[in-house]
């Protein structure tokens, strides 16, 4: 009879060890997993606040350098690039970047829906990429193919259609574009394969540049071949055509701010 007590007092004892002891294994784990979001959350939002930072500058300062260009200065051992500003690129070079790239660039927000779908129902790898996300890409980020790049991407270019003006877009990317081997921004552009300023561009020029953005290094626009020849008949076509509809009201100087 005095024996049964004394069983089950041991066996809540032994229930009693067990319980401190699990928990005490678990608690190195989750101190792990707590530092460990505690500083992604920190990165992310030093991330988020140094692109705010730099978005905030760039609406009014020149973009000093990109990862891309740091890339290619080091492979090359040296780059071509003068920045300039709005008023010192020929109006036609704005009408027929956007004529080539991006032609509805004054009616959306930064992503193009209507070109979004029908990439996807064509299964293109291009065409749905506006010229404010090639801007966000170029400026911020790095150039391959990632699902992390394009959801930053994604991310960023609604802040960059917030803060900057249209023509502000404009003004960086064509300032940071890569026209050639070795060659950025339209005025390095204008006078590497032309001999002029950038504001001495005649519309042939200007789009001839604009038709080598797609591949740069592949196409000469001094030397144009019979297919970049029609290309480029068809921007200029296209810059005048935006310019009458009113497609190009949004960068036109008179809508312009500081750039």
């Amino acid at each position: 009879m005095a024996s049964s007590p004394k069983k089950s007092t041991t066996s809540k004892a032994g229930s009693a060890k067990a319980g401190p002891a699990k928990s005490v294994a678990a608690e190195p784990e989750q101190g792990w997993r707590r530092r460990l979001w505690f500083w992604t959350k920190r990165v992310l939002a030093g991330f988020a606040g140094l692109i705010l930072a730099l978005t905030l500058i760039y609406a009014f300062v020149p973009v000093p350098t990109t990862l891309y260009m740091i890339g290619e200065r080091i492979r090359l051992g040296g780059i071509e690039r003068d920045w300039v500003g709005g008023d010192e690129i020929a109006p036609v070079m704005f009408r027929s970047v956007v004529a080539a790239e991006d032609a509805n660039f004054c009616l959306h927000w930064g992503f193009d829906m209507a070109a979004i779908r029908d990439a996807v129902d064509r299964g293109a790898n291009r065409g749905a990429s506006t010229l404010s996300q090639q801007t966000v890409k170029n400026v911020f980020l790095w150039h391959g193919r990632s699902w992390v790049r394009k959801a930053l991407e994604a991310a960023i270019t609604p802040v960059v259609e917030l803060v900057w003006t249209k023509r502000r877009i404009l003004v960086v990317y064509l300032n940071i574009a890569e026209f050639g081997e070795g060659v950025f921004g339209i005025e390095a552009a204008a006078q590497h394969y032309f001999g002029v300023s950038a504001a001495e561009l005649s519309p042939v020029q200007a789009a001839r540049l604009a038709a080598v953005l797609p591949d740069p290094k592949r196409w000469d626009p001094a030397k144009p071949t019979s297919y970049l020849r029609r290309r480029a008949n068809s921007i200029v076509d296209g810059a005048a055509t935006i310019q009458v509809d009113g497609r190009a009201s949004c960068f036109e100087p008179k809508a312009a701010s500081k750039d």
